[in-house]
């Protein structure tokens, strides 16, 4: 379903993620990856949540970062969605974490679907990324700076 979730952010040629990948990150003794699926009632897949953990140094707690969102079209409006969120929002409160992030594609309808259940578009951050040769560019001035030991 990643993959049928990069179709639909018409970005495709840029999920690379093996099945093997993903059960690495899921099912290992420490995750730092956790993941939700929602099935029908005849137990076929029809959606997902994949989320980390973040931390808040102000709020001094975890929060979640929901990192993808997917409910197959035939499954939308049934509730699966909701009830990935609800899931989440749900371990958020039971652990005492403050928050639950993600972010969304400008011109994704879910929009109107986030607002229903509550949530704010955080329009005063901007995202950043580094990645790619900038990233390495970046690694490599590493190892020239002095660190401390427990850094």
């Amino acid at each position: 379903m990643v993959h049928e979730l990069a179709d639909y952010e018409r970005a495709p040629e840029q999920c690379h993620l093996t099945e093997e990948q993903l059960t690495a990150a899921l099912f290992t003794t420490a995750p730092a990856l956790y993941g939700h699926v929602a099935v029908d009632a005849t137990d076929r897949p029809i959606g997902f949540a994949l989320w980390f953990l973040n931390f808040s140094t102000w709020e001094g707690v975890h929060g979640i970062y929901l990192e993808d969102l997917y409910v197959r079209p035939a499954a939308r409006g049934t509730g699966a969605g909701r009830l990935l969120l609800a899931t989440l929002a749900a371990i958020c409160v039971e652990r005492g974490y403050r928050r639950l992030d993600w972010w969304m594609i400008n011109w994704n309808p879910a929009a109107r679907f986030y607002a229903r259940i509550g949530a704010n578009p955080m329009d005063e951050w901007v995202p950043y990324r580094l990645a790619g040769p900038a990233l390495h560019e970046l690694a490599a001035q590493a190892t020239a700076a002095p660190t401390h030991p427990r850094a």
